[in-house]
């Protein structure tokens, strides 16, 4: 069908069918720009070039997949995370934007408590595929990385990350602070499942049928991992420490509450997405 068709025309193609479909008409664009290894302008570039048979059926293949509800990055094997690719799959949740500004939020506080660049312990709990750990061991690169999750095959994929993102980090498998007991700990970071069982109705198929469950939904209408966090992290931390923990758009007093509870004397913030959303919550400690 679309042989001699040019890159420009398979785009058309796959863009009608998506949206017939009730699918992002944008994911052909990003099927197309892996399938030729290249970046948005790249693509720009080869617009009129002649598609290959060998090619065409693999996009034609990986836009049918897409349309049926699994995710891009799943059919890709691959997200982009704060100017890194990270390999992903369903042992992993996909490393959403928002989780960058964890990221920004945590260096700019790091430097203000520590000065820049100090050496630091830092621990990252239920880490998936290992996107805030690698990331702030590339980022803060004297800091002795920890990083642990209660799923197997999500540290498995979180280490063929820090392999193939050179970054020494310490994977650990347990539930929440056990693996990381008996140490005391500078920052401790964590993005953990937050959705309460009942959002399940109003959520997104494709995130339903395809990314882990373990790593979305938690009981107490999301909040139980966020109040064992805070009543477990006043024995782990230093005397001078930060914590930062991603948060469902509506938890963000109640979580704040949590860490005021345990950390009386912190510094406690909840900080807004660029969306305008609560996001993350920072506890600073420094008695």
């Amino acid at each position: 069908m679309m042989k001699h068709k040019t890159i420009f025309e398979a785009l058309n193609w796959a863009s009608s069918f998506l949206v017939d479909k009730g699918r992002d008409e944008n994911a052909a664009r990003l099927l197309m720009q892996h399938l030729y290894e290249t970046n948005y302008s790249g693509l720009m570039m080869r617009m009129h070039d002649r598609i290959d048979e060998e090619k065409w059926h693999q996009f034609q293949k990986d836009v049918e997949e897409h349309a049926t509800g699994r995710p891009v990055q799943y059919i890709t094997g691959v997200e982009e995370f704060y100017g890194r690719t990270f390999t992903v799959d369903e042992s992993v949740l996909i490393p959403r934007p928002e989780t960058e500004e964890l990221i920004l939020g945590t260096k700019e506080r790091m430097k203000k408590l520590f000065g820049d660049q100090a050496e630091l312990k830092l621990a990252d709990i239920g880490t998936g595929s290992g996107a805030i750990a690698i990331t702030m061991k590339k980022e803060w690169q004297a800091a002795e990385v920890v990083a642990t999750d209660i799923s197997e095959v999500a540290l498995e994929t979180a280490k063929i990350n820090a392999q193939n993102l050179d970054a020494d980090i310490d994977f650990r498998l347990g539930d929440l602070t056990a693996p990381i007991e008996n140490e005391k700990w500078d920052v401790i970071l964590s993005n953990p499942p937050y959705i309460a069982f009942e959002e399940a109705k109003e959520m997104s198929e494709v995130v339903l049928e395809h990314e882990p469950h373990s790593a979305l939904f938690a009981e107490e209408e999301g909040l139980i991992l966020y109040r064992k966090l805070a009543e477990q992290l006043p024995n782990l931390v230093k005397k001078r420490a930060l914590i930062g923990v991603e948060i469902g758009y509506t938890q963000g007093e109640a979580v704040a509450n949590f860490f005021k509870s345990s950390f009386p004397q912190g510094k406690i913030e909840i900080v807004k997405d660029i969306n305008k959303k609560n996001r993350i919550v920072f506890c600073e400690i420094d008695v």
